[in-house]
């Protein structure tokens, strides 16, 4: 069984969304090490639609030397109820249907491992559906504020979690791995 892994940065007051807006300085070279290991790792990306529609825009074209070779390289599976036919990105499908269910196929398949990115609330739904090995919160010492959104919504089942790992960057960023306990 592949593993399914998330990463998200987040802010003191638990903002994931848009961490180009508050993230400032706080990435540092222990955090660009870290993604170079999950970019190590991965050979199956699933994004949601926001997400998919920004990276395209931003590393469609190559982009980025860093990350760009990276995201055009995987193979990458996007969530979307909107989007249809041929969405126009090297190695991206759309998934058809259900997306748990995809995603459990997917998960049985032979190959590396599968990271959610670019989808906050994709992230979610696979975390509710039981399917996500890990959750790694990469917290940046900011406050975020208002109006932007948050993983968890009020409603979620309460969830008990194991913390699998965790480490502190030079810049204050903790990096805290999480599983659910089974």
């Amino acid at each position: 069984m592949r593993k399914l892994t998330a990463g998200l940065f987040h802010a003191i007051d638990g903002v994931v969304e848009a961490p180009n807006l508050w993230q400032g300085d706080a990435f540092d070279d222990e955090l660009g090490a870290l993604l170079g290991g999950v970019m190590g790792r991965v050979d199956t990306v699933l994004m949601g639609r926001k997400g998919f529609t920004e990276w395209k825009k931003d590393f469609g074209e190559g982009g980025d030397p860093y990350f760009g070779p990276f995201i055009n390289g995987v193979t990458k599976y996007v969530a979307s109820r909107t989007l249809k036919g041929d969405i126009g990105w090297q190695n991206a499908t759309l998934i058809e249907g259900d997306v748990p269910a995809f995603v459990r196929e997917l998960k049985a398949k032979p190959g590396g491992e599968i990271a959610v990115m670019g989808g906050i609330s994709l992230v979610r739904e696979l975390f509710l559906a039981g399917l996500l090995d890990e959750l790694t919160l990469i917290t940046h010492p900011v406050i975020a504020g208002d109006n932007r959104r948050h993983l968890f919504q009020p409603g979620d089942p309460t969830t008990q979690l194991v913390l699998v790992d965790m480490q502190r960057t030079s810049r204050g960023n903790i990096v805290s791995t999480y599983s659910v306990r089974r």
